[in-house]
């Protein structure tokens, strides 16, 4: 039985995505060539994938991914999705990531 003060309660050895098993390989392989087919632009990291397009677009194909998942059997799905907007210049993820970049690049000069 587990401890009654908050700060003693052990951690899980580990956790599982709720598909029965802690790999989801197969269902992010499905929303990738989603992504592809689809021409929206994107890309894919170790804790998931940035989308990047139109406001409609990028709910559009949200919604499209889940809906390829429930048809290929996955009963309850849950998207992360943060979302980024601004009004002052036109900036790709990519562009965001090479600015980083470049500074890293600076370092040590």
């Amino acid at each position: 039985m587990a401890s009654q003060q908050p700060l003693d309660l052990p951690t899980p050895s580990s956790c599982t995505a709720g598909t029965g098993s802690a790999s989801v390989s197969k269902e992010v392989a499905e929303v990738q060539r989603l992504f592809k087919q689809s021409g929206v632009k994107y890309s894919m990291h170790s804790a998931g994938t940035t989308i990047e397009g139109s406001w409609d677009e990028c709910m559009r194909i949200i919604g499209q991914c889940h809906s390829l998942l429930h048809a290929n059997g996955v009963v309850r799905i849950q998207s992360d999705i943060r979302v980024g907007s601004r009004t002052d210049k036109k900036q790709s993820f990519q562009d965001k990531v090479k600015a980083v970049n470049d500074l890293l690049a600076q370092d040590g000069r």
